[in-house]
């Protein structure tokens, strides 16, 4: 049965910046991070006395604080396929911590012979079988 990532809540799928880096790791691919300017500013103003770290950045913004560049390429976690068996082996290891800030992600299993989609409302999703639409 193919297994699927979903989120289970308003807000939207997101992985934790621990799970990224976990998936790059699993495809054997090499990272550059670069921090987000407007968020670094943003930080500097309102907390002149903290250091600028990625964990400093990740507690204010979240994963948006950050960049990620593989190849030269930029690389977003939303465009990673949901039943990429990567990304499943990064939500069994990490349970809750590959959570992204505003997310609760979960596996689902589906029969061998559906073909899905996911559908979300507000950031909600849930997997349904794939069908025509006309509008």
């Amino acid at each position: 049965m193919p297994k699927i990532v979903i989120n289970k809540c308003h807000g939207g799928f997101g992985l934790s910046h621990k799970a990224v880096m976990r998936y790059l790791e699993l495809k054997g691919w090499d990272v550059k991070i670069e921090l987000d300017e407007f968020c670094v500013d943003i930080f500097k103003r309102h907390h002149p006395d903290d250091e600028v770290t990625i964990e400093n950045l990740l507690r204010v913004f979240g994963e948006s604080a950050l960049h990620y560049y593989v190849n030269g390429e930029y690389f977003s976690p939303y465009d990673i396929p949901r039943d990429d068996p990567d990304l499943i082996r990064v939500v069994e290891e990490l349970g809750e911590e590959a959570n992204g800030k505003y997310a609760e992600l979960k596996i689902v299993e589906i029969p061998d012979d559906v073909e899905w989609v996911i559908q979300e409302y507000d950031g909600y999703e849930w997997v349904a079988e794939k069908h025509r639409t006309w509008g």
